[in-house]
């Protein structure tokens, strides 16, 4: 089928991306869903940082490339007769396929699922090839989604399904931005009852992050603090139900700590701000993607001494058909109000534009609409 789409052309382009337009809205050709595969016209879309980090180089993928993958949509077909998903199903996309089989699907979500990382680095689906063409060259696929699309082909492990009261855009936040800060929380830093959580960075895993943790704390006795260099994210998280709310400078110079850190902003100076507000005892849990070749100084000695922890988070080591259920749940219950997190909502001929809205911290989740 014919289908439009937003195309990476060009890798690490100049900034601002509204004048050198790396990513093309342009008609593509579609394949049926293989066996195993779905049809998905997608209704939601949302803007993240990893898809800005294959934009400007951070995050090197192979072009061209359909980008997009936080998003919910509505089954429109199915490759198998004996698919447990049925046409007129809504779905969350979740960007990491997950086999079941792998070593890495055996140890519970902590670490990412072999084959699915391989497909998500060659562009492909988790059964192998691409189902996207245009002009007769085919287009990699973006983490298994491509979701800046009217239509997508994915694989059956790259769903989850949802009830049809859980709001689109709703949908497609719990599939990464809730998945991955909040997830970090419930799966990795597992904060006991009274312990501190502070969360560093305020995009918008940090701020589903906040959100998730003051659905924990409703009625403990443990604080939700918010770290970031902008004001206005400061106030936001409060707003979100963060208990306090302060400069990585003032966290240095008040020597404030928390038993629970989730470090999701993506560089060094958060990371390392991260680390040295742990408390002792505590564990440190970053979800962040830095450059590559970003290196940090930490003390090994501060960590064995304390007995602190620090421990990396792929997708909020999250198996997304167990965790996507329950933060539905807490939305439903009025405890995770995931619609705060929407920031606009744009056209998918905006798409540059609003990868430098991105890139300034001025946006936590911008939605590309598209039914």
């Amino acid at each position: 089928m014919r289908i439009r789409g937003a195309v990476l052309e060009q890798i690490g382009a100049p900034t601002p991306f509204a004048q050198s337009r790396p990513i093309v809205v342009s008609e593509l050709d579609l394949a049926d869903p293989a066996p195993g595969e779905l049809l998905v016209r997608i209704e939601a879309a949302g803007l993240c940082h990893s898809d800005l980090s294959v934009v400007d180089g951070n995050r090197v993928r192979p072009v061209p490339m359909l980008l997009g993958h936080e998003a919910a949509g509505i089954v429109e077909a199915v490759g198998s007769d004996d698919s447990d998903i049925a046409v007129g199903q809504r779905v969350v996309m979740t960007f990491l396929p997950r086999c079941g089989q792998c070593a890495g699907c055996a140890t519970d979500g902590r670490t990412p699922c072999e084959p699915g990382s391989m497909a998500n680095n060659a562009g492909e689906l988790l059964n192998g090839g691409r189902r996207l063409l245009r002009d007769g060259v085919e287009v990699h696929h973006h983490l298994g989604v491509s979701a800046f699309a009217t239509h997508a082909v994915v694989d059956r492990h790259s769903v989850v399904p949802v009830d049809a009261d859980v709001p689109p855009e709703v949908a497609a936040i719990l599939g990464c931005a809730v998945l991955t800060g909040g997830g970090a929380l419930l799966n990795s830093a597992k904060p006991g009852p009274s312990d501190r959580i502070m969360v560093v960075g305020l995009g918008g895993v940090g701020m589903a992050a906040v959100l998730v943790a003051a659905a924990l704390r409703a009625g403990a006795d443990g604080e939700v603090i918010a770290v970031d260099t902008v004001p206005e994210k400061l106030k936001t998280a409060l707003e979100l139900g963060a208990t306090a709310a302060y400069t990585p400078q003032e966290v240095a110079e008040q020597n404030i700590q928390a038993e629970a850190v989730i470090e999701a902003a993506g560089n060094i100076r958060a990371f390392e701000t991260a680390v040295a507000a742990t408390a002792a005892g505590g564990i440190t849990v970053t979800v962040g993607l830095p450059a590559p070749d970003a290196r940090a100084s930490i003390s090994p000695l501060a960590l064995v001494a304390q007995g602190r922890a620090i421990v990396g988070s792929y997708l909020g080591s999250a198996v997304p058909a167990r965790d996507i259920p329950e933060f539905v749940r807490m939305w439903r219950e009025g405890r995770l109000p995931v619609e705060r997190l929407v920031s606009s909502h744009i056209k998918l001929e905006d798409i540059n534009a609003a990868m430098d809205e991105l890139a300034a911290g001025h946006a936590l989740r911008q939605i590309v609409v598209l039914d």
